[in-house]
């Protein structure tokens, strides 16, 4: 019930431009739509972080990453099927997404999540989701929801209070960049 009723007001919060601070499959992070430039700029405010420095996005299944990339090398569809451990993949086109949100060069790193929560948000909120870590730039990602700063909870519109009392050690995504071409480069 407490997730169902999260994903409702997490939902309600992101339709009107706010930003989210939830669970993932990785840490604790702060959230948005991701078509929506107003709200990508909160979340780089929040983090006092450069908007040259791209953030990710979430979806709930493979399929959904035809919308927001642009071309996608077959090696990608192999590479989501394979793996157990959160990827995050750097496509080189992007589409349907707000500008700030994306690298200089065009590119923007999708994930497809499979943790219960954030794929329950994704699925019932219908767009990507922006996922960044719930921390200042520079600063240790919160792997756990009692490591976010009171900061942080206080510029944020909405917390999730779902999975708070967890105190696993998730570790960040791996991240792969591909080219056109479909070769690939491993970041992490």
């Amino acid at each position: 019930m407490i997730m169902r009723e999260d994903i409702k007001n997490a939902c309600n919060v992101m339709a009107k431009g706010g930003v989210i601070l939830y669970p993932t499959d990785t840490v604790w992070g702060l959230g948005c739509d991701a078509a929506n430039p107003e709200a990508v700029s909160r979340v780089y405010e929040i983090k006092q972080r450069t908007d040259n420095k791209p953030m990710l996005v979430l979806v709930d299944m493979p399929p959904k990453v035809m919308l927001y990339a642009g071309e996608i090398p077959n090696i990608a569809w192999d590479l989501i099927d394979m793996v157990e451990n959160p990827l995050t993949i750097i496509y080189p086109e992007a589409r349907n997404l707000a500008p700030n949100l994306l690298a200089e060069d065009g590119s923007v790193g999708i994930r497809v999540t499979r943790e219960k929560f954030s794929s329950q948000l994704c699925q019932r909120f219908r767009k990507a989701i922006v996922s960044t870590s719930a921390n200042r730039s520079g600063q240790p990602a919160p792997a756990n929801f009692s490591e976010v700063s009171e900061e942080i909870k206080s510029l944020v519109d909405y917390v999730v209070t779902y999975r708070q009392k967890e105190m696993n050690n998730p570790a960040p995504s791996n991240i792969i960049k591909l080219d056109k071409g479909g070769v690939f480069k491993i970041i992490r």
